[in-house]
């Protein structure tokens, strides 16, 4: 997809036809268009298939930003057509989101926007953000951006993030979120708590033999100690990595149903300040 095309950079070429790879395994060449990622979608039986796009990197100028934005343009009327034309392989009916894209710039984010509004979709993504811009012009432009898209439709952000910028994002009207951090950095010693950040190669929690999290909603935040924990990262356990993902993910779960529980109360604003210093600080 579209982060692929990102991120793949160096092995990578865009035509008007579509994104041209190279294999990192083989050298052999590679073509996804706007079409063939709908038919492997369509394969996958993916309930939420994806629009290809360029993701503009956040430091784009305007030029190449305003290129790009219109590439994506032709290339999600290509494969919005190619949805509708087509049907699902299994029985069931197949969402597809296309991605507002703009980089950081307001009027092409408002100009794709309305584009993808006017679709009709059964939900809309934001792409190209946490891709290297600010934080702060990444808040910019969910604002900007969800002022035009349908508040009746699901808003996905894509590639984000932090509990930080999860919390943020739902106050600026975002539903759904995906992002490698939780098992990424969880892979790397970095637990999230909703009392802060733990880097359990810390030499700190070597004789801290107190449950992993006692607040954690999984059973491995009080099955196994931090002193225990620490002990397995050192020594390059593979569990390590397993126990801290799965604690991680509990975790984000955790925090996106209580942020639930928040709004319907209407207590959301004053729970995410609080939220928000909490689990950016370092323990």
């Amino acid at each position: 997809g579209g982060f692929q095309v990102f991120s793949l950079s160096d092995r990578r070429k865009l035509t008007e036809e579509g994104a041209h790879f190279r294999s990192h395994i083989d050298g052999s060449k590679h073509l996804f268009t706007p079409e063939n990622v709908v038919d492997t979608q369509r394969i996958i039986g993916a309930d939420i298939m994806m629009a290809l796009d360029e993701c503009t990197p956040g430091d784009a100028d305007y030029d190449y930003a305003k290129k790009s934005l219109a590439l994506t343009r032709r290339w999600l009327d290509r494969g919005w057509k190619h949805f509708c034309e087509t049907e699902g392989l299994y029985g069931y009916k197949q969402t597809f989101f296309p991605i507002v894209q703009g980089c950081v710039y307001p009027d092409l984010r408002i100009e794709a926007a309305k584009h993808v509004a006017d679709l009709g979709a059964d939900g809309n993504a934001i792409g190209g953000l946490a891709v290297g811009e600010p934080t702060e012009k990444m808040y910019e432009m969910i604002e900007v951006v969800n002022e035009v898209l349908p508040q009746d439709k699901p808003r996905y952000l894509m590639g984000v993030g932090t509990p930080a910028n999860i919390l943020e994002g739902i106050e600026r009207g975002v539903d759904m979120f995906d992002c490698v951090m939780p098992t990424r950095n969880g892979r790397n010693g970095m637990l999230f708590t909703r009392n802060g950040i733990m880097n359990m190669r810390n030499k700190k929690w070597a004789d801290d033999f107190s449950p992993l999290d006692p607040e954690g909603t999984s059973y491995v935040d009080t099955c196994y100690s931090k002193a225990y924990l620490r002990h397995l990262f050192i020594s390059e356990e593979i569990l390590a990595m397993q126990i801290a993902s799965i604690h991680n993910l509990a975790f984000y779960v955790w925090l996106t149903q209580e942020a639930r529980c928040q709004i319907l109360a209407g207590t959301f604003k004053s729970w995410k300040d609080e939220m928000i210093c909490r689990v950016t600080t370092r323990l």
